[in-house]
């Protein structure tokens, strides 16, 4: 993947992208932002534009130097992940042994630490004096997901590469442009932060059924109380589907206010689409206050089976809050 292939993130594509072309390469970067936003796929990306032979503002994907990387074969790229919750001085440690010995034939050597803030203090130290001291073919990526809690004399030896979170339609499009199919992916981007989590929901099996009985415990739940406490006992709780009861929870959330959309005329926003002629009927049927309080039972009614309330208790007693308003 190339730095123009990826989602979103026009500031970073562009401060990468003219340091690759006018030459003017930092020998350490921080990339920080929250997690989905694409930090470790534009990383790599960098990290094999830098590599390529070609030059320019990007990788050419068609260079040796370039399908070396594709297939891993890249000597001159490390990678530095924590070693349980932390990552440690023996880590920063080996890291420079190996970055003194002589490159494979690339003009520079790349390291791609996550997790920086993980560092132990000890660990943050000892990579601050090799940040002090570079070494001119040597580039560092650091990537963090909050740069306050990275060690500010760290922070002050990288150029600061800032991220952002991905909007929801950004997600949905590249999801699309996948393959992904639409009405899944316009629901878990309303579920999940960042691409990679979205392509884990869609993913699951079963999702597409989960949304299934989400939209016929929606319907139930507004008139029918009966028929929707059979829904949950036949679909839900006697299935794998009771396994994951947040997620149908936050579905019904989506639905409850895909009625709000309705009423506000936001019928772009409106995640269940293609049930939106019985949105159409429906919607006018309570107040906007009155989903939104649907969408608050709904929240608690997660916060209860959290604290260990059974899941079909806590799903019973939702659906008579629901009724009554």
């Amino acid at each position: 993947m190339s730095i123009a292939q990826i989602a979103g993130q026009p500031k970073a594509k562009r401060i990468l992208q003219h340091a690759l072309r006018t030459g003017k390469v930092s020998h350490a970067y921080l990339f920080s932002g929250p997690a989905g936003s694409g930090r470790m796929k534009m990383a790599e990306a960098f990290a094999k534009a830098l590599f390529c032979t070609e030059g320019g503002g990007d990788a050419c994907g068609r260079c040796l130097a370039c399908r070396k990387f594709e297939h891993g074969n890249q000597p001159d790229l490390h990678r530095v992940e924590p070693d349980g919750n932390s990552i440690k001085i023996e880590q920063i440690r080996e890291l420079q042994r190996e970055l003194a010995y002589r490159n494979t034939g690339s003009e520079r050597k790349i390291y791609i630490v996550t997790k920086t803030e993980s560092m132990t203090l000890q660990a943050a130290n000892s990579l601050l004096k090799f940040l002090e001291e570079p070494q001119t073919p040597v580039v560092a990526i650091l990537l963090a997901e909050n740069v306050q809690a990275v060690l500010p004399t760290i922070r002050s030896r990288t150029q600061w590469i800032p991220f952002t979170p991905l909007a929801p339609q950004q997600m949905l499009q590249t999801l699309v442009d996948e393959g992904a199919p639409p009405l899944l992916a316009s629901a878990a981007v309303h579920l999940a932060n960042g691409l990679d989590a979205c392509r884990e929901i869609i993913q699951q099996n079963g999702f597409a059924e989960t949304r299934n009985v989400v939209i016929q415990l929606g319907k139930d739940s507004l008139t029918r109380f009966t028929a929707a406490m059979m829904s949950a006992q036949q679909h839900i709780f006697k299935t794998d589907l009771g396994e994951q009861p947040q997620l149908l929870l936050s579905l019904l959330v989506l639905w409850y206010k895909d009625m709000i959309h309705f009423q506000a005329g936001r019928q772009d926003a409106i995640v269940f689409r293609d049930q939106l002629e019985w949105v159409g009927k429906h919607a006018f049927e309570r107040s906007a206050d009155g989903w939104v309080r649907c969408i608050e039972h709904t929240l608690e009614t997660g916060k209860r089976i959290r604290a260990h309330v059974s899941p079909q208790l806590a799903f019973e007693q939702l659906f008579i809050r629901i009724q009554e308003g």
